[in-house]
């Protein structure tokens, strides 16, 4: 695919401007609170960075999904969560500082992680010799750019607070726009294949997007956390950063292949009703046992 100011300076600027707005709901503290919640937050990094992964090569293989398509959902799941899981955790009353911890620490760590599951999903579903792999250097290139303006953001956010305060709403209706113009970028590449694409994704996406948030939310619980706890895990584990994915695929610098990333935007618009309805449906539940826990309502 030849390069083009939308993917080359479009999409980086995009990208930019919605990690921005993350770094502007992040504190130092944010990363440190592993220390008073280390169950939780192991618990969360090993359903998104070990198990996501695994189910996704399952769900890829269940759908038949050529190469391309099973590249692109692995680099969905190697994604890790976005601010839009913190509103949804929030929304639901899950432990909204647990997700904010997520998303800070599974952002650094998908410097590696991402890599990784990529270059082994392009061995796995391409072949030894046919696949093209994402190169280490070429990914540190793009996180910088990431988490340039994640540190931004913080700095503004420790420095102007009050200043913080009255960008965050504007930022966030922004980067939902953004968000809007970058799914529209991937549907675009690949116009005249996106019906058929659909036909062949939608359904693996979907499996994949309910099965995370059945994930996230059970594998807490079985372990012994808390209900709060595993809403916001269940959120994060369930909502993607798309943007990120979409970017990764697109990007001349990076895989430079538009059908990667149909999956990634499939996903991201699919994610928010199931994610709506698991959040209605655990606010439900918290508030059953609430009421169990307290007939009198004293």
């Amino acid at each position: 695919m030849t390069a083009d100011p939308i993917t080359t300076v479009f999409l980086p600027v995009a990208l930019g401007f919605i990690m921005f707005g993350l770094g502007l709901s992040l504190r130092v503290a944010d990363f440190t609170r592993v220390l008073v919640m280390p169950k939780a937050v192991f618990v969360g990094l090993a359903c998104q960075v070990i198990l996501l992964p695994l189910v996704c090569v399952g769900i890829a293989h269940a759908f038949a999904l050529e190469p391309a398509l099973a590249v692109g959902l692995m680099l969905l799941a190697a994604s890790p969560g976005g601010a839009t899981a913190n509103l949804y955790s929030h929304l639901a009353n899950g432990d909204v500082a647990l997700n904010i911890t997520l998303t800070a620490i599974n952002s650094v760590l998908a410097i590696v992680t991402l890599p990784i599951v990529v270059n082994l999903s392009m061995l796995h579903f391409y072949g030894e010799g046919k696949a093209i792999p994402l190169q280490f250097a070429k990914v540190v290139q793009v996180f910088v750019i990431v988490l340039g303006p994640v540190a931004l953001g913080m700095l503004l956010n420790a420095k102007a607070p009050a200043l913080t305060q009255k960008l965050v709403k504007p930022v966030k209706w922004l980067s939902i726009l953004f968000l809007i113009a970058i799914i529209a970028l991937a549907v675009s590449k690949e116009s005249g294949n996106i019906g058929t694409f659909v036909q062949v994704v939608g359904g693996a996406c979907l499996a994949f997007n309910l099965i995370s948030l059945a994930v996230g939310y059970a594998v807490p619980r079985l372990l012994g956390l808390g209900e709060r706890q595993a809403i916001a895990i269940g959120m994060e584990i369930g909502i993607h950063n798309g943007t990120l994915a979409i970017a990764v695929a697109l990007s001349p610098l990076m895989l430079d292949n538009p059908t990667m990333a149909i999956p990634p935007a499939v996903y991201s618009i699919i994610m928010f009703f199931t994610a709506a309805a698991f959040g209605w449906w655990a606010n439900r539940r918290l508030r059953a046992g609430a009421q169990a826990a307290n007939p009198s309502g004293l």
